[in-house]
C-alpha cells in the first residue's frame, strides 16, 4: 500500500470523519504529521484540510526530531514521574512510518 505523508494541525470535529476513515488509511503521529492511504480520496482530504505534503524521508525525519525532543523532555523528569506506578507514562521511542 503506497502511502503519502503530510503535516496538518488537527482542528477537533470535523478534521477527519468516519466516511474518510472508510474512504482511506488514515494515521496520526506525533509532530502533527498524517499518513494517508494514496488515493484520490486520500489526496482529496489533504487539500481539504490544508495539509503539507511530505515526501516520506522528510516525514520521519520530523517525525524524528519531535520523538528526540520527547526522550530529553523524559530524561529531565524527576524520578517520581517516571515510577513504575504511572504505567502510561513511559519513554518515547523511535519507530519508522509505515
Amino acid at each position: 500500500m503506497a502511502n503519502t505523508y503530510c503535516v496538518a494541525i488537527n482542528t477537533g470535529e470535523g478534521f477527519f470523519t468516519h466516511e474518510d476513515r472508510n474512504n482511506f488509511f488514515l494515521e496520526g503521529h506525533p509532530a502533527n504529521l498524517w499518513v494517508v492511504g494514496n488515493n484520490a480520496h486520500g489526496i482529496s482530504w489533504i487539500n481539504r484540510i490544508e495539509g503539507t505534503k511530505k515526501t516520506k524521508a522528510d516525514a520521519q525525519a520530523i517525525l524524528d526530531t519531535e520523538i528526540e525532543a520527547q526522550q530529553t523532555s523524559w530524561d529531565a523528569d524527576p524520578v517520581e514521574v517516571k515510577a513504575p506506578a504511572i504505567s502510561t507514562r513511559t519513554r518515547p521511542v523511535k519507530y519508522t512510518l509505515p
